[in-house]
């Protein structure tokens, strides 16, 4: 396998679909990383755990409907031409 633009992108996409099917009741819960963890007071810099989460939540609203799409390219990208 060869090291090509292609194939950044498409660990790039199994990267994002990772993070996407990541579920917060059975395993960010397991780990200590649920929804009620990392709650800072008024004034205090987010830590990088609730950093984290949000960009978790982030990539799981905003990436579902483009992801279904570039999924299905890829899928026949991969079927037409190997």
């Amino acid at each position: 396998m060869a090291f090509t633009l292609y194939s950044l992108l498409q660990a790039a996409l199994l990267c994002v679909n990772a993070i996407a099917v990541l579920h917060e009741e059975r395993f960010l819960k397991n780990i200590g990383w649920g929804t009620d963890q990392g709650i800072g007071g008024f004034g205090e810099e987010p830590g990088i755990k609730s950093q984290l989460m949000n960009l978790i939540r982030s990539v799981r609203t905003v990436m579902r409907v483009p992801l279904i799409i570039v999924n299905s390219v890829v899928i026949i990208l991969l079927l037409l031409f190997g």
